[in-house]
């Protein structure tokens, strides 16, 4: 039954390590309003970032300088890092 398969699979990820890392240090960002504001922020412009690339347009180099420098300034704080960390392993354990 794929229904049942569905379930089975999200439970394995509910149960997995990297998912409770992530979910973990995911709650504490948004327990931090000024945090989650600025991570939804630059979730949002890497997202935009990534859809022009993957449209086909061409990326300046102020496109990519600003995108790493926010990445740069976002990982000064070690909450942050952690979570774009944990994120990272669980989008890539999927």
């Amino acid at each position: 039954n794929v229904y049942d398969q569905a379930h089975g699979l999200a439970q394995a990820i509910k149960a997995s390590e990297e998912f409770k890392r992530y979910d973990a240090l995911k709650k504490q960002i948004d327990a931090n309003e000024s945090l989650s504001a600025m991570v939804k922020d630059f979730q949002q412009k890497n997202l935009a970032f990534q859809t022009k690339q993957m449209m086909g347009e061409q990326m300046t180099q102020e496109d990519m300088a600003q995108i790493q420098q926010l990445y740069a300034i976002m990982t000064r704080d070690p909450l942050a890092a952690q979570y774009f960390e944990a994120e990272m392993r669980f989008f890539a354990f999927l």
